[in-house]
C-alpha cells in the first residue's frame, strides 16, 4: 500500500513538476520576448523620427498588454481555467477601477497628451505651477527638469486640467520691458536712448520692429513699454542684457529711474 502511494506521489510530482517548469519557462521566456518586442517597436519608431514621447508611451502600452497574455498563458499551463480567471480579473478590475479613479484619470489624461500633443519631450513648458523642460511623458505622470536641475513629477490629470504654457512651439518671442523714469525726464530723450540700446543689440530681430511708448503715468514714474522680438533660444540672454544696459546707459546720460516715493505739499494759512 505504501509503495502504491509512493508511486502515486512520484507520478503526481512529475506531472505537476513538469507543468510548473513549463509555466515558469513560459513566464520567463515570454517576459523576455515581450521586452524585446516592446524595445524593438520603440527603436523602430525612433528611427522613423516619430516623437520620442509617442514612442515611449506606445512601447509601455504594448509591453503591459503582451505581458498580461504571458501571465494568462503561464496560468493556463498550470491547469488554471483562464476563462474564469479573466472573468474574475474583469470583475476585480471594475472594483479596482472605482477605487482608483484618480489613477485611471491620469492614464486617460496621458492618452490625451499623446493624441493632442500639447507638450512633448524637449519642450520648455509652464504647467500646474511648475516650469521646466519635459523629459518624459509616461502612462500616469509627466516629468519636468527645472532650470536649477530639480525633477518635478506631475500627474497627467493635473497637466491636462491646468493651463499649459509651451514656450517651445514658436521660434520667436517678444521681450517686454517696463522702463520707469522720473516725471522731470525728457520723454523724447528716453525714447531715443531706448532705441539706440535696441539698435546696438544684434540678437534683436530688427525686421519685426521695436515698440517704445508711454504706457502709464504712475504715482512715482512715467512708465514706458520697450518691446522687441528675438529668437526663442535668445530670450533670457537678451532680457537680462537689456535690463542691465538700460540701467547703465541711463546712469551715463543722467536719466532718473525713480524708486517709490511720496511728495507731501502743505498749504497752510496764517490764522
Amino acid at each position: 500500500m505504501s509503495d502504491f502511494n509512493m508511486d502515486q506521489l512520484i507520478d503526481l510530482a512529475m506531472f505537476y513538476g513538469i507543468k510548473v517548469i513549463m509555466a515558469l519557462a513560459i513566464y520567463i521566456i515570454g517576459k523576455w520576448i515581450v521586452g524585446l518586442i516592446a524595445n524593438a517597436m520603440t527603436a523602430a519608431m525612433n528611427k522613423r523620427d516619430i516623437d520620442s514621447t509617442v514612442a515611449k508611451f506606445v512601447g509601455s502600452i504594448v509591453y503591459y498588454l503582451m505581458f498580461a497574455f504571458v501571465v494568462i498563458a503561464a496560468l493556463s499551463q498550470l491547469g488554471v481555467q483562464t476563462a474564469s480567471v479573466v472573468a474574475i480579473l474583469g470583475a476585480a478590475g471594475l472594483a479596482v477601477g472605482f477605487a482608483l479613479q484618480g489613477t485611471l484619470s491620469n492614464f486617460a489624461a496621458g492618452v490625451m497628451i499623446i493624441v493632442l500633443r500639447p507638450i512633448k519631450v524637449g519642450d520648455f513648458v509652464e504647467v500646474a505651477g511648475a516650469a521646466g523642460v519635459v523629459s518624459e511623458v509616461a502612462i500616469f505622470a509627466t516629468t519636468l527638469h527645472t532650470g536649477d536641475n530639480k525633477t518635478v513629477i506631475i500627474a497627467n490629470s493635473s497637466v491636462m486640467g491646468s493651463n499649459i504654457i509651451n514656450y517651445s512651439t514658436q521660434s520667436e518671442r517678444r521681450v517686454d520691458l517696463i522702463v520707469g523714469v522720473g516725471y522731470d525726464s525728457n520723454i523724447q530723450q528716453v525714447k531715443d536712448e531706448l532705441k539706440a540700446i535696441a539698435e546696438s543689440e544684434s540678437r534683436i530681430l530688427h525686421d519685426k520692429g521695436i515698440t517704445i511708448g508711454v504706457s502709464e503715468l504712475a504715482d512715482s514714474s512715467v512708465n514706458l513699454v520697450f518691446r522687441s522680438w528675438v529668437k526663442s533660444a535668445d530670450y533670457w540672454a537678451v532680457f537680462f542684457h537689456l535690463n542691465e544696459r538700460v540701467k547703465t546707459r541711463f546712469d551715463e546720460v543722467g536719466i532718473e529711474i525713480p524708486y517709490p516715493q511720496m511728495h507731501v505739499h502743505s498749504n497752510s494759512q496764517a490764522a
